[in-house]
Order: C-alpha cells, then structure tokens, then sequence
C-alpha cells in the first residue's frame, strides 16, 4: 500500500496539502499555472458555523479575491467548477451563480457549462417552493482545455437500440460506452441517513467531485478546493491518482479531511458508488452497494463501470 503524503503548506512533492487557515494565504504559495482543476462550494453567506455572514457586497468582494487568486494558479488548459446555491434574506432567495458570472468574466474566463445538481431532500418552504437544486458554473480558462467525455458515460437509456434505416441500418444508435450525462445531475445530497455524513453540515458528495476529477483532469494533476471543509474533493482526486489541495478554516473539519484519508488508505472508507441509482423503495435489490475506498491499493483507477465492492 502506498502511503499518502500530507502537508501543511504548499509542496509539490506531497500527495495532499490540507492548510488550516484562510484559503488566500494557502493560495499565495502555489505557483501561477500549476493547478488543472478548482473545484469548490463556497460559503452562502448564510452564517452557518464556518461563516461570518457579511453585506452582500462585502461577500462578493470576498469571492471575487479568491476567484481572481485561483484564476492565477490555473493551468491554461484547466477548469474552474463553483458550485453554489442561493443567498437568502428576509425570505427572498438570490442566486449567487447569476451574481458570480461577472467576476468570471471579467476574468476573461469561459462559461461551458450551468450544471444543475438535483437532490430530494431539504429544507421544506411553506412560503416558496421548496428548494431542490444548487448549480456547478463550470468555466475555462482558454478554448484548449481538457475533457474526457468517456470517463464519466451513464449507461444508455436503450442500450440495444439500433438505426432502423439508412446506411448505418441494423449497427447500435448509440455510443456503446454510455452517453453524456449532460447537464443535469441527480445526485442525493449528504444527510444524516447518506453513508458519507460527518459533522459538517454542507458536505459534498464525493460522486459529485469524481465526475469532474475524471472529466477535467489526467493523474498525477493537482486538484484544488479553497474551502476544503472535511476533504470530499481530495478523496475524489486522490482514488484517482490526483493530487489534492486545499485550505479550510475550521480545525475540526481538518482533522475530519486527514481522518477519512487515513480510512482510504486502510481501505475502511465507505462512499456512494457514482453507478448507484437514486434510491428506489420498490426495489432496493438494484442499488449497488457501498464503495470501499482503499488508496494505493488499486492497479488502476476505478471508472463508471467498475464493479464495486460489498
């Protein structure tokens, strides 16, 4: 088993940098054009425990020093992924991707995708519709950027289908590796009942981050999250042969990163498979089981297909 290396501070020779403290510190030390992928959810301004909640123009200020910061570090051929919901006060919901555009691109950044994450549960509005999705503004630095459509394929909808007529008659209509899981994405998020949950009460699912490690980067690339929080994207990037890096405020939610790493490389990790299907009642035999992370240990990194372990 290969052994993670951890660092405080930025190193290129580490595995994992997990800084704790403010993101713009950690981001000062790593070189302009160095990372392939940003990826993150920032704070809502909503106050939640690792927040201070802010004027919304001090907020945006915030946001656009970090975003200018990690449009520096990355690779010209790299992607940013800035997943966010919406901001609310007194009951009115104002969506923090549609304030963000401008500063991407002012940035000279480009827009490729406006993802939209559903999920099936939530908070309940009795005054609005309740709340079922958040966005992934997925920007490029240049038009040459990476992405590698056959990493992250779903199973066909008719997978057997094929042309009825013309020169392509009786031969399969569709991409026998999957097709392309487009831009919206059903992907249940982290309760109390989700087999990924710790204490931090906004945590990403890690099949969220794999489908973007896989898609925008190649192994050995860095991948890195401003607000770590207790490291979902650093598990998604290292099963895969990535490197990870980060900076996260709270010390509790520190410790919480390392020790989830140190389960992957004891193989005692347990995360949703990316191949699980929402959840189903009527038949729960057809939910694929728990997958058991173990780093170091895989000949190769797992992908959509790979079958996952009981």
């Amino acid at each position: 088993m290969t052994k993670i290396t951890i660092s405080e501070n930025y190193d290129p020779g580490s595995d994992y940098v997990l800084y704790n403290g403010d993101c713009l510190d950690m981001l000062s030390q790593v070189p302009s054009g160095s990372v392939r992928l940003v990826v993150t959810s920032p704070p809502y301004n909503l106050g939640k425990e690792y927040e201070s909640k802010l004027l919304l123009n001090q907020y945006m200020e915030d946001q656009t020093r970090v975003i200018t910061e990690c449009s520096r570090v990355l690779a010209d051929n790299g992607s940013i992924c800035w997943q966010v919901g919406n901001y609310v006060e007194n009951g009115e919901i104002i969506p923090l991707d549609i304030l963000l555009y401008p500063v991407f691109s002012s940035l000279k950044m480009h827009l490729r995708n406006r993802i939209i994450w559903h999920f099936g549960h939530g908070l309940h509005a009795s005054k609005r519709f309740s709340g079922r999705y958040e966005v992934i503004l997925w920007f490029t630095k240049s038009n040459q950027y990476l992405f590698n459509l056959d990493s992250v394929r779903v199973p066909q909808k008719y997978p057997g289908k094929k042309h009825f007529k013309g020169p392509l008659k009786g031969e399969l209509s569709g991409n026998p590796l999957g097709k392309n899981p487009a831009d919206v994405w059903e992907i249940p998020n982290v309760k109390s009942n989700h087999i990924e949950k710790t204490n931090h009460p906004c945590q990403f699912p890690v099949e969220l981050i794999e489908r973007l490690v896989l898609a925008m980067t190649a192994e050995g690339d860095w991948v890195l999250d401003p607000f770590m929080g207790v490291g979902s994207t650093a598990i998604a990037a290292l099963m895969h042969g990535r490197k990870a890096i980060g900076a996260e405020i709270m010390l509790e939610y520190v410790e919480i990163a390392i020790d989830r790493v140190h389960q992957a490389e004891n193989g005692n990790l347990k995360i949703r498979p990316m191949d699980r299907s929402v959840y189903d009642p009527d038949a729960p035999s057809r939910n694929a089981p728990p997958q058991i992370v173990a780093l170091g240990c895989n000949e190769e990194s797992p992908t959509l297909f790979t079958e996952t372990e009981g």
